[in-house]
């Protein structure tokens, strides 16, 4: 059962992607972002961005985020965070709310500027695994 937004220490979370930004690999642009999410079975799971001279192979910090879930057992995202270099809330790109949906779906809660949000409202009519049963 996932826990209601109400029901999250988001402070706790933020310190947790604040830590993570603290190891980004960033350069090239200097904007080091770091993210943390809960898990439904109450993990938590965290990331940076990593860059490369190339630029268009850098990994944004929710493919480290993923890549953490998958390498700890899996499971789905429930709640989410995003950080900037200052520690300031951010909301991840178009291409990182895809990968949060695949992993999280439409009802991942996400930390954003404007409050909580669940993702169906970040990234509408979204593309997703079950297209591709049709």
């Amino acid at each position: 059962m996932t826990p209601p937004a109400t029901d999250v220490d988001w402070d706790a979370l933020r310190a947790l992607a604040r830590e993570a930004m603290t190891h980004a690999y960033a350069p090239y642009s200097g904007y080091a972002v770091g993210v943390a999410a809960l898990v439904d079975d109450g993990r938590t799971v965290s990331g940076c961005n990593v860059e490369n001279a190339s630029y268009g192979i850098g990994l944004c910090a929710e493919c480290g985020l993923v890549s953490e879930l998958q390498r700890t057992g899996g499971g789905r995202l429930t709640h989410f965070t995003c950080v900037d270099g200052n520690g300031e809330i951010l909301v991840p790109c178009g291409r990182c709310r895809q990968l949060l949906y695949e992993f999280g779906g439409p009802g991942l809660l996400l930390e954003t500027p404007a409050g909580i949000l669940p993702l169906s409202e970040m990234l509408p009519q979204a593309f997703g695994p079950q297209h591709l049963t049709k």
